[in-house]
């Protein structure tokens, strides 16, 4: 059974990012859903993650950061369209797919190239990125295929057995998962619609919204 922390409990974060820096996956809560977290520069831990959700090797994994700066370590070439996305619609639910640096581990790529990051409004994700110094994996806490979760209770049930931590942050506003755009083409393409409408990332790439 995994370990569960209350957030709200004082040292809980602290605690939590030192099981991930020793190689523990841990369920977070985000924005939309609850994430399935590993520092994602620890191989034999995001090796774990695939195991865990019985998920396809050639299916990448996207990351969370802390801050922003943290980018340049993991995108190769950030380009003047995802910089107006990212000014206006960062921190928060949207995913940029970006070409990954040498840094990023081929296995969260799915062989692609390519990796899919985001900087996080949540500030118990958020937290944790920063803390481990690097970057968290952020796919969805749920076997593969299964229905994504929005409570610690819904992440025991479907994968505690698996896991080894449980960040429990109360109920996450779930509905839609991040909006995912690939910036590496022009124009950028909009691979799915989630928390962040399709008209507004539209209106900034357009030049339309500050």
């Amino acid at each position: 059974m995994p370990r569960i922390l209350n957030a709200r409990e004082n040292g809980a974060l602290r605690e939590a990012v030192r099981l991930l820096r020793d190689g523990c996956i841990a369920a977070y809560p985000t924005e939309t859903f609850y994430g399935l977290g590993a520092d994602a520069g620890n191989e034999a831990a995001v090796r774990r993650i695939f195991e865990i959700k019985g998920r396809d090797f050639r299916n990448p994994i996207p990351l969370i950061i802390g801050e922003e700066r943290v980018l340049r370590h993991f995108a190769a070439e950030i380009p003047e369209t995802a910089t107006r996305l990212i000014k206006t619609l960062w921190p928060g639910p949207l995913t940029l797919i970006f070409f990954a640096t040498a840094r990023v581990h081929p296995l969260l790529t799915g062989g692609t190239g390519k990796i899919g990051i985001r900087l996080s409004s949540h500030p118990i994700a958020s937290s944790l990125a920063r803390g481990i110094d690097g970057a968290l994996t952020a796919t969805s806490a749920n076997l593969s295929g299964g229905p994504e979760c929005n409570s610690a209770a819904e992440v025991m049930d479907q994968i505690g057995s698996r896991i080894d931590l449980i960040v429990d942050g109360g109920t996450t506003p779930g509905k839609a998962g991040s909006t995912i755009v690939d910036v590496t083409i022009a124009p950028p393409v909009i691979l799915r619609e989630g928390a962040v409408p399709l008209s507004l990332i539209k209106k900034i790439l357009d030049g339309q919204t500050a």
